[in-house]
């Protein structure tokens, strides 16, 4: 009996110990995503800065930037939604920057109805949040390549149908004839304080059914 108690005792301290340890961690990771998150919206909220030669994401995804250039009339149309305007598309387009780089410009949101409106390209200057976009995961479908239809946005694909870098800019404002201005924000997932709840309360019920387990075990150990 007392060999039961004890193991009883041990199983209890070693699962609430797990349990607290991944509470722990969850707010370890708590503080290093809100940090990160801190990070990114400080450089969108700069001052605009020229395009760097050489961006990397770790250092330069969210930075806030001015590039000058020719915006191609060809478009890709990302199936989204805006508050107020309901279901419509993020009109994705090639644009030719002056030192000859193109890149992917984000021009804004058009609603439904505005779909296949003209807005033509041509020179432009914009100002927008620098990003190397991949939404996908395994539930999206593939794009609808005959009506330029996407359902995220997809930097690496985008780029190759479009002839440019995998680089993005969400314009801060419409880009565009008929377009609503949908600038770019941070949208990290921060989980981890809930994570750090779920653990903790396990903990807590471990730690209860453990001191019930054990009370049983002693009083039949005393009983018998």
């Amino acid at each position: 009996m007392k060999r039961l108690w004890v193991q009883v005792l041990a199983f209890g301290v070693i699962g609430v110990a797990i349990l607290l340890w991944l509470g722990s961690w969850q707010l370890a990771r708590l503080e290093w995503k809100e940090g990160l998150i801190a990070e990114l919206e400080a450089r969108l909220g700069a001052d605009p800065v020229p395009l760097p030669q050489d961006p990397t994401e770790a250092q330069d995804e969210y930075l806030h930037v001015a590039v000058a250039g020719e915006i191609g009339e060809e478009e890709l149309h990302v199936l989204t939604s805006q508050r107020g305007a309901g279901p419509g598309f993020r009109v994705i387009s090639a644009m030719a920057l002056d030192d000859g780089r193109r890149i992917l410009l984000d021009r804004g949101f058009a609603p439904e109805v505005d779909k296949d409106a003209p807005r033509g390209g041509g020179p432009a200057e914009v100002t927008g949040a620098l990003l190397w976009p991949d939404e996908t995961d395994d539930f999206t479908p593939d794009p609808d390549q005959a009506r330029a239809i996407w359902f995220s946005r997809e930097g690496g694909a985008m780029s190759a149908a479009l002839g440019t870098d995998t680089l993005m800019v969400v314009a801060d404002a419409a880009a565009g004839d008929g377009l609503r201005a949908a600038p770019g924000s941070v949208n990290l997932p921060n989980d981890h304080l809930q994570y750090a709840v779920t653990w903790f309360s396990l903990a807590a019920i471990w730690a209860g059914m453990s001191i019930v387990l054990l009370v049983r075990v002693l009083r039949r150990g005393a009983i018998y």
